[in-house]
C-alpha cells in the first residue's frame, strides 16, 4: 500500500477518527474531574544508633522486619483506635505503604488518603504505635538492664582512666628511686595495674556489645509526618494520553475495516482483482427522479458530465484496432447503475454527432422508459415475434436529435431464449444499417444468463463497478462468466465514486469557446470513427 493510499483510508474515516478522539478525551477529562482527590504524607523513621555506632547490618535487618510490620493488623488496629475512627483495618492497609530505604537502616511510612489533615494524623499514629510495640519502649525490666549496663561502662571507663594515670605516675617513680627495692616495688605495682586494667577493657567491651545489641530496637523518627500534599498525573496530561490512545485506537481500526473491505473502491483495485483498464470514473449523481439524473442534459458543464465525455473518448480510443459499432453495459449485480451509466453515455456519444440507438435489453427489469420519461410500448419484444413492425415504428424520440431510444415493451416469459433468436440477429443487423452506435442496457451478469448472451453478439462489453460496493469476489465471477464465452470486455466504469477521489474538476465557459470546443470535438470523433472504419456510412433507406 503507498503512502497515498493510507492518507486515503485516513481522509474515509476521519469521522471515525474524530469521534474517537473526542469521547476518550472528553471521558478521561470527566473521570479526572469526578475522581476524588488523594493526598499523601509520609515520614522516616531510624532503626538503633546512627551509622557507625552499632551493627548496621542487624540494624537493616531489622528496618525490614518493622518497615512489614507497620502495614499488619496490630499496627493499623491501634492507630484507627487511637484516632477514633471505625474503619476496618483491611481499608486502612490498602492506603498504606512501608519500605527501607536501599543501604539504610531508615524505614519509610506512607498514607495516601482523601482528606490531607487525616493522612497526616494516620501517618503519625501509625509510627507512633510502631515506636510503642518495639521492645525497648514497653518492657521496663529491658530499660532497667540497659540503664545498669550503661553505668557499669561508665565506671568502667572511669576505672580504666584512673589506672592508666597511675601506671604513668609510677613510671616517673622508677626513674627517680634512689634503691633497687623502691624500683622493684613500682614495677610490680605497674604489672599488677596494666593485668586489672586488661581484664576491666575484656569487660568493657562485652558490656559494650551486649548495650549495642539492644540498641537495635530502638526506633525514633528522622522526619515527621507533613500535610499531606496532592498527588496523581495532571488533568491534561491524562486528556492528553486519552487523546493520544484513542488516535492510536481508531486509526487501527479504520485501517482494519479497510483490510476487510473486499469491494472494489478503485482503478488500482479494479486493476489488481480484475485484471480491467478503467474507463471511467463517476461520481454520485444527485435527483430524486430518474429523469433528474440525467446530468449530460441537465448540467453539460458539470464534473459528472465531462466525466461520461472522458468515457466516451476512453471508450474509442480503447478499441481503435477493432469495429466498435455495438456495445454492451452491464454489471456484475442488480443496483449498480448500469442503466444510468448506459443512458448518459448514449447522450454524450449523440452529442458528439454520432447518431446512437439505446436498446433496453433488460427484458426483467427495464429502466430506460423512466429514466427518459417516455412511454413502454411495443418495443424490443415487438420485434422479436411474427409480423413485427418495422424498426422505425418501435423506436421513441429524446431531447436530441442524434439519439433514439428502443424500449423493451412487454415483458416476455422467456427473456433468455428471445434475445438468443434468430430474430434478434436480424433486428440487431437493421439497427446497424440504421445507426453508427448502439447501446445495449442489459441484465446483471450474475443475476442471469441475458447478458452473456447478448454480450456474444455485439462488439464490446461495458462493466459497469459501484465504488465501494462491488465486491471483489462479485467482480471476478463477472468477468470469468463473460471471458469464458469469449466476449470482449474493454473495461471498467467506476459509479457512485466519492466526490474526495474524483479527479474531475473543471470550470467551463460560455460563449464561442464553448461552441468551438465542442465542434472541435465533434469533428475529432467523427473523423477517429471514420479512420478506423468502425462505423458504417449511414445509408440513405431505412430497412425494418
Amino acid at each position: 500500500m503507498e503512502l497515498r493510499q493510507y492518507f486515503n483510508v485516513v481522509l474515509k474515516w476521519w469521522w471515525l477518527i474524530v469521534i474517537s478522539v473526542v469521547v476518550a478525551a472528553g471521558s478521561s477529562f470527566l473521570g479526572v474531574r469526578s475522581a476524588p482527590r488523594s493526598y499523601l504524607s509520609r515520614t522516616t523513621l531510624m532503626v538503633g544508633q546512627p551509622p557507625g555506632a552499632g551493627n548496621a547490618y542487624d540494624a537493616q535487618q531489622m528496618a525490614s522486619f518493622l518497615s512489614d510490620m507497620a502495614r499488619r493488623e496490630p499496627v493499623l488496629r491501634a492507630a484507627l483506635e487511637a484516632l477514633n475512627l471505625t474503619w476496618d483495618w483491611g481499608v486502612l492497609q490498602a492506603s498504606v505503604t512501608s519500605r527501607v530505604v536501599p543501604g539504610t537502616q531508615m524505614l519509610e511510612i506512607a498514607v495516601l488518603d482523601t482528606e490531607p489533615d487525616r493522612s497526616q494524623a494516620l501517618t503519625e499514629e501509625i509510627a507512633h504505635q510502631l515506636i510503642l510495640m518495639s521492645a525497648n519502649t514497653t518492657n521496663p525490666e529491658i530499660i532497667n538492664e540497659q540503664q545498669y549496663i550503661q553505668q557499669q561502662i561508665k565506671d568502667l571507663r572511669a576505672n580504666i582512666d584512673t589506672a592508666k594515670t597511675e601506671i604513668q605516675t609510677l613510671d616517673n617513680t622508677i626513674a627517680q628511686a634512689a634503691t633497687v627495692r623502691q624500683i622493684q616495688e613500682a614495677r610490680t605495682r605497674q604489672d599488677s595495674l596494666r593485668a586489672q586494667v586488661s581484664t576491666w577493657q575484656a569487660t568493657y567491651a562485652q558490656l559494650s556489645t551486649t548495650l549495642q545489641s539492644s540498641a537495635i530496637n530502638n526506633l525514633s523518627i528522622v522526619e515527621p509526618a507533613r500535610y499531606g500534599i496532592q498527588v496523581g498525573s495532571s488533568t491534561t496530561m491524562n486528556v492528553l494520553m486519552a487523546a493520544a490512545i484513542g488516535l492510536v485506537l481508531s486509526v487501527g481500526a479504520a485501517f482494519l475495516l479497510e483490510y476487510l473491505d473486499d469491494s472494489l473502491k478503485s482503478s488500482e483495485d479494479v486493476n489488481r482483482a480484475l485484471g480491467l483498464p478503467t474507463l471511467g470514473r463517476v461520481g454520485s449523481i444527485e435527483g430524486d427522479d430518474y429523469p433528474d439524473k440525467l446530468i449530460t442534459i441537465h448540467q453539460p458543464r458539470s464534473p459528472t458530465a465531462e466525466a461520461y465525455r472522458m468515457l466516451r473518448t476512453n471508450l474509442q480510443f480503447s478499441s481503435v484496432d477493432q469495429s466498435l459499432q455495438t456495445l454492451t453495459v452491464t454489471s456484475a449485480s442488480p443496483g449498480e447503475g448500469k442503466s444510468l451509466t448506459a443512458a448518459n453515455l448514449a447522450i454524450v456519444i449523440a452529442q458528439s454527432g454520432v447518431r446512437v440507438l439505446l436498446v433496453d435489453a433488460d427484458l426483467r427489469r427495464p429502466a430506460q422508459h423512466e429514466i427518459f420519461g417516455i412511454e413502454n410500448n411495443g418495443g424490443l419484444t415487438a420485434l422479436l415475434v411474427k409480423n413485427p413492425p418495422s424498426l422505425s415504428e418501435v423506436l421513441q424520440s429524446s431531447a436530441l436529435e442524434q439519439l433514439k431510444i428502443l424500449t423493451t415493451g412487454a415483458i416476455p416469459p422467456n427473456p433468455s431464449e428471445l434475445l438468443g433468436s434468430k430474430r434478434m440477429l436480424n433486428v440487431l443487423e437493421a439497427a446497424k444499417q440504421e445507426f453508427e452506435m448502439i447501446i445495449f442496457d442489459s441484465p446483471p451478469i450474475l443475476a442471469v444468463t441475458d447478458a452473456s448472451i447478448l454480450a456474444t453478439r455485439t462488439d464490446v462489453t461495458l462493466m459497469v463497478v459501484d465504488a465501494g460496493h462491488t465486491r471483489r469476489g462479485a467482480g471476478q465471477h463477472a468477468k470469468e462468466t463473460l471471458t469464458t464465452v469469449g466476449i470482449n470486455i474493454a473495461g471498467v466504469v467506476l459509479n457512485r465514486v466519492a466526490q474526495r477521489n474524483s479527479r474531475y474538476a473543471y470550470d467551463y465557459t460560455d460563449g464561442k469557446r464553448k461552441k468551438r470546443r465542442d465542434a472541435s470535438s465533434r469533428d475529432t470523433l467523427r473523423a477517429l470513427f471514420g479512420a478506423i472504419g468502425r462505423f458504417p456510412p449511414r445509408p440513405r433507406n431505412k430497412i425494418s
